[in-house]
């Protein structure tokens, strides 16, 4: 039995520095892949990196010319919300002008109707006053006429 084991030993011992080496190499398999797996993920993440480096640069950009398109918008505006301000305050000032003027203009109003009104009264009495002079003429000249006509006749008849 111990002739055997020293054989023992040394087969285990052969096996062992085999599965050592069949170990280490796969060990140096697996650490180079990882390494690669490593380097490629670095790789991925510089790239990313820079893709956000330019699109921040953009977004800044982007950020810049929008801040002077407000700008510009808002000394544009600026001026046409003085000219605007001033405008309505002008517009304030007549509004003020106007509401006596209106009242003074209704004021007349009425008084132009009550004097028409008046006048169309006037004027109705008049063309009646008239009316009645004409009847009353043509009755005076038919009663001349008659009395003309008896006064000829009478002195006709002497």
């Amino acid at each position: 039995m111990q002739p055997t084991e020293p054989a023992q030993q040394m087969k285990s011992l052969s096996f062992s520095s085999q599965m050592s080496r069949e170990d280490e190499e796969m060990a140096r398999s697996a650490l180079s892949a990882f390494r690669a797996k490593e380097d490629e993920i670095e790789k991925r993440k510089m790239e990313v990196r820079e893709r956000v480096k330019a699109q921040l640069g953009r977004v800044e950009e982007e950020t810049r010319r929008l801040a002077n398109i407000r700008e510009e918008l808002e000394n544009m505006a600026d001026p046409m919300r003085k000219e605007v301000s001033l405008v309505r305050k002008k517009i304030d000032s007549v509004n003020k002008e106007l509401k006596p003027l209106g009242a003074t203009v209704q004021k007349k109003e009425r008084e132009y109707k009550e004097a028409l009104d008046t006048f169309n009264e006037k004027n109705r009495e008049k063309v009646q006053l008239i009316t009645k002079l004409m009847e009353l003429v043509g009755e005076s000249e038919k009663l001349r006429l008659k009395k003309l006509e008896e006064l000829s006749k009478s002195i006709e008849t002497e």
